[in-house]
Parts: C-alpha cells; structure tokens; sequence
C-alpha cells in the first residue's frame, strides 16, 4: 500500500508541477519543471508507474491531441524504466529523460507544433530537459536520498 500510495503522490505532483508552470511545459521550447521528478525511479521504482500516470493525464489536458498524451506517456515509462534499470550507472540515469524526450518527443511535436526543423526542436526540448533534470531534479534526489526515512 505504501508503494500505490508513493506512485499516487508521484503522479499528483507531476500534474501540478507541469499546470503550475503550464506556460513552460508545453511548446517548442520547454522547461517542464515537473521533469525534475524523472530521477525518482533511482530512489522508488514505483515512481516509474506515478511518472507514467502523472504524464499521460497532464498531456490529456495539456491539448496537444493523442501523439502527445500516448507517445509523450511512453517516452516517459521508457525513460522512468531505463533510469531506474541503470540506476547504478554514472550516466544513463541522468541521460535517459533528457535524451529520449529530446529525440522521441520531437519526432511527433514537429508536426502537431509546424515547427519547421527537427534538430532545432531537439535542441530545445534536449536543454529545457537538461536543465530541469540536472539542475533541479539532481539536488532533489539529493535531497530525498538524505532523507528518505522521512518521506513515504
């Protein structure tokens, strides 16, 4: 029950984190700031299924249509996965959420965005994601690290 209850949480506070900051979470260029979360599965691998959750029912009332809310849901399981598979790892980790959604989201947002060039948008989403998962996620995995005992 601890573990429904951890993922629920997880779920809950990535859909506020990406309406609170709704003006940088969706578009061509992108700081979703509930991304920081991704780095989860490292510390609970119940956070796979609450980031999973979180990110299919933020893109359904994101309103970028289907490709965003199943593939944009997808990418994230996937990434959430290989995070928490290579957990022990020095790179993967950290790399998985921001190299996956900078080439596999922009595969599908080029086309619902009409934005004209596909590397342009992988640049974008790949430095709003580098800079969300590594300059807050890294200090809150950090965080909950030290302090796990206190949390769920």
């Amino acid at each position: 029950m601890r573990r429904l209850t951890r993922a629920a949480i997880i779920a809950a506070a990535y859909i506020a984190l990406v309406f609170a900051f709704q003006f940088a979470s969706f578009g061509p260029i992108q700081f979703r700031v509930a991304e920081a979360l991704t780095l989860l599965p490292m510390v609970y691998p119940e956070a796979i299924g609450g980031i999973y959750i979180g990110t299919l029912l933020a893109n359904v009332l994101g309103g970028n249509g289907p490709w965003d809310i199943f593939g944009g849901s997808l990418v994230s399981l996937l990434a959430a996965y290989l995070t928490y598979r290579y957990r022990r790892h020095p790179v993967i980790p950290y790399a998985s959420p921001i190299v996956l959604n900078a080439f596999l989201i922009s595969l599908y947002l080029r086309f619902i965005l009409e934005v004209p060039s596909y590397w342009l948008l992988v640049l974008s989403i790949g430095f709003g994601q580098s800079v969300v998962v590594l300059g807050l996620g890294i200090p809150l995995l950090r965080f909950i690290q030290r302090h796990q005992d206190r949390f769920l």
